[in-house]
C-alpha cells in the first residue's frame, strides 16, 4: 500500500545520520533532527601532522655523529560530513645509533598520517637518522639526518629532506660536514636545511612554528650536530630530531610526533578514540593526538 511521504505518493524515505534523500515535509526534518537521525551540514577542520624525528647517530672518541632530521611537517584544511571517521596515526621517533664504536646510524622517525572517507590522506615522513661519526652520510626523510663526522677525514653528506616529494615541501635537508673535523653536522628542519661544516653550536635545522592550538609552538626542528658530549633526545610530540653525539656516546632518540585537529566547537561531536587532549582555542575545539586513535565527525 502506497504511504504518504513528504506529499509524495511512494516508497517511504528513512534519514540516517549521513543521507537524507527525497522530498520532506518541514515536520519530517524537524522531528528527524530532534531524535538525531537528519545529517549534519559539511564543515572544515585543521590537521596538523607531524610525523617522528629521526635518531642521531652514535659517535666515538674524537669524533661525533650527525643530528637526526626533523619529522615531517604538512598541514591541511578539509571539508567534512556528519558520520566521517577520521583515522590518525602518530609516528614515534627513530631510535639513536646504539654503542659507542661510531659505526651505527640513528634510525628514521616513523610517518604520521590523516585519513578518512572522502579526504585526501595526508602523510608526513619520519625524519632521517643522523649519520655515525665515521664520515657516514645522514640518512633521507621528512627532513633528512646530518652527516657523521670523523677526525682527519672527510665528513658524511647531509641526507634529502621532503622525502618523498610533497607541495608545500614537508621538510629540508641535512646539514653536510664539509671540512675536515671530528664534529658531525646537525639535522635538517621544517624551518630550514642543517648549516654545512660540522660542529656549529646550536647547528640544526630550525623547526616551523604553529598556532593551532591556539599558542605558537614550534615543531620538527634538526637534531643539533655532535661535538663533546651526548647528544639530547628530541622532544615528546614536537617531531625534533635527537641532538648528535661525541666521545664515544650513543646516539640521541627523536621525539615523536604528533596530529592536531582544530574543529568548529558548534560542530564538534565528541566521539573519539584514543584519548586526544581536549582544549578550546576561540569558536574551536582543539584535538592533540599524541598517539593513534580517531575523530568520528
Amino acid at each position: 500500500m502506497a504511504k504518504r511521504n513528504g506529499g509524495i505518493i511512494g516508497k517511504v524515505n528513512t534519514p540516517t545520520t549521513s543521507t537524507a534523500k527525497g522530498v520532506w515535509r518541514l515536520q519530517d526534518q524537524f522531528n528527524a533532527r530532534k531524535n538525531d537521525i537528519w545529517p549534519g551540514q559539511p564543515y572544515s577542520i585543521d590537521f596538523l601532522v607531524v610525523a617522528g624525528g629521526g635518531g642521531s647517530g652514535s659517535s666515538q672518541s674524537n669524533s661525533g655523529s650527525g643530528g637526526g632530521g626533523g619529522g615531517g611537517f604538512r598541514t591541511s584544511t578539509q571539508s567534512v560530513t556528519a558520520g566521517t571517521t577520521i583515522t590518525v596515526t602518530v609516528g614515534d621517533g627513530g631510535a639513536g645509533g646504539a654503542g659507542t664504536s661510531g659505526t651505527i646510524n640513528g634510525s628514521n622517525g616513523s610517518d604520521s598520517s590523516i585519513s578518512g572517507t572522502g579526504l585526501s590522506t595526508i602523510t608526513s615522513a619520519g625524519g632521517g637518522g643522523g649519520g655515525a661519526a665515521n664520515a657516514s652520510n645522514g640518512l633521507s626523510g621528512g627532513s633528512g639526518g646530518g652527516g657523521g663526522g670523523n677526525l682527519g677525514s672527510p665528513g658524511g653528506t647531509g641526507g634529502a629532506g621532503n622525502t618523498p616529494s610533497t607541495s608545500p615541501s614537508q621538510g629540508n635537508n641535512g646539514g653536510d660536514v664539509t671540512i675536515t673535523t671530528a664534529f658531525g653536522a646537525g639535522g635538517g628542519g621544517a624551518g630550514g636545511a642543517g648549516p654545512g661544516g660540522g660542529g656549529f653550536v646550536g647547528g640544526a635545522g630550525p623547526g616551523q612554528a604553529n598556532s593551532i592550538t591556539g599558542s605558537s609552538v614550534t615543531y620538527s626542528a634538526g637534531g643539533n650536530a655532535g661535538q663533546n658530549m651526548p647528544g639530547s633526545a628530541g622532544t615528546a610530540n614536537t617531531g625534533n630530531g635527537g641532538g648528535g653525539s661525541g666521545q664515544s656516546f650513543a646516539g640521541a632518540n627523536g621525539g615523536k610526533g604528533v596530529v592536531i585537529l582544530s574543529v568548529p566547537t558548534a560542530s564538534y561531536s565528541s566521539t573519539t578514540t584514543g584519548s586526544p587532549t581536549v582544549t578550546t582555542s576561540g569558536a574551536n575545539t582543539i584535538l592533540q593526538f599524541n598517539g593513534d586513535g580517531s575523530y568520528t565527525a
